[in-house]
């Protein structure tokens, strides 16, 4: 897998473009300050406290990559005249393996970027480089899966044509309250 792939998400007339691009060092400070606000910590599972908290996360991604069974997008608002951009989020295709009919998306949104549709814009590009990318090794369905209270979560699930399939018990420590799978198929 190259894991120099970046994707684009167009702009909108009221939202600039983003970037989707693998992670990278660089990306530790922006990461270190998302993981402040105390939404982000509490609907994710790794916390991010300190710049050897955010260097390891993103060495795990990168190794992932290499791996080839998880691959994490740093989700960048495009600005005119610079090279990076501004973070505003992560997308991640999971548990991808040759054969396998399935796979998990998952996604976070930075508190500064919430309600200008980055993460259902970020989610729609990643979706569509999964089934491009993976659906001639078997790839037919992308699976989401949240927390039922995570309302914004099913919102983004909504918006991004992800179906609502059914309600999954809890499985405390990880998931602590029921969920719910929302499902897209390659045909959606």
């Amino acid at each position: 897998m190259n894991s120099a792939a970046t994707l684009h998400a167009v702009p909108t007339p009221s939202t600039p473009a983003l970037v989707l691009r693998p992670w990278c060092a660089e990306d530790v400070d922006a990461l270190v300050e998302a993981f402040q606000d105390s939404a982000l910590r509490h609907w994710t599972s790794t916390p991010v406290e300190n710049d050897a908290d955010g260097a390891r996360w993103v060495r795990d991604q990168q190794r992932d990559w290499a791996a080839g069974n998880r691959f994490g997008f740093a989700v960048l608002e495009a600005q005119p005249d610079v090279v990076h951009g501004q973070l505003v989020g992560n997308v991640v295709l999971k548990e991808v393996a040759s054969g396998k009919p399935s796979a998990e998306v998952g996604y976070w949104t930075a508190a500064h970027a919430r309600g200008r549709s980055v993460a259902p814009r970020a989610l729609e590009v990643l979706t569509y480089w999964a089934f491009d990318t993976f659906g001639a090794d078997g790839l037919e369905r992308l699976e989401l899966l949240h927390q039922e209270d995570n309302l914004a979560s099913c919102r983004v699930a909504q918006k991004s044509g992800y179906e609502f399939d059914r309600v999954l018990p809890a499985a405390p420590p990880s998931f602590p309250l029921d969920g719910h799978l929302h499902i897209r198929r390659t045909d959606s």
